[in-house]
């Protein structure tokens, strides 16, 4: 796993970026695809949603730590901004957590909902639903959709 180091300047968006492609490498997503073509899409729907430097970075990180793709501790060591952890550690879903109180703490999380819009908007693309089966692909639209409700983001995503 990488390290963080002992830098002063916060790491670039495009180190960001290699980092995340480097520890998701191994990682498919529900369709089988490479899973940092989400994590791309999901960048690039927080810079299409007018999101900054920060909120970009968290979008390429977003699932690194729940995933176990970096640790917490990496997370806190890491050369970014304080901006940057707090939203991706908001965006990691914690085990047995209701829905209600994750989405409490992205509305509470200056910078999260807007990310949080772009990972929904890109798992609920209907294009990468269709591949899925039918019982996967129902579960998951209903999912999508009532954190969309909960985070006040109405019915249908923007892409």
């Amino acid at each position: 796993m990488t390290s963080a180091g002992h830098r002063s300047a916060p790491m670039s968006l495009s180190e960001v970026e290699a980092l995340a492609r480097e520890v998701h490498a191994a990682q498919k997503d529900k369709a089988g695809r490479p899973y940092a073509e989400h994590l791309q899409a999901v960048a690039e729907g927080g810079r299409r949603r007018g999101g900054d430097a920060e909120q970009i970075a968290a979008a390429w990180l977003h699932d690194s730590v729940e995933d176990d793709a970096l640790s917490e501790r990496w997370l806190a060591d890491a050369p970014l901004s304080r901006r940057t952890k707090d939203i991706v550690l908001a965006l990691t879903k914690r085990a047995g957590e209701p829905p209600e109180a994750y989405a409490e703490r992205i509305l509470a999380t200056p910078g999260a909902r807007l990310v949080k819009e772009a990972d929904l908007a890109h798992n609920a693309d209907p294009a990468r639903l269709a591949v899925l089966d039918a019982t996967t692909r129902a579960r998951l639209t209903a999912k999508y959709a009532a954190m969309r409700a909960l985070l006040g983001l109405g019915e249908h995503p923007v892409p």
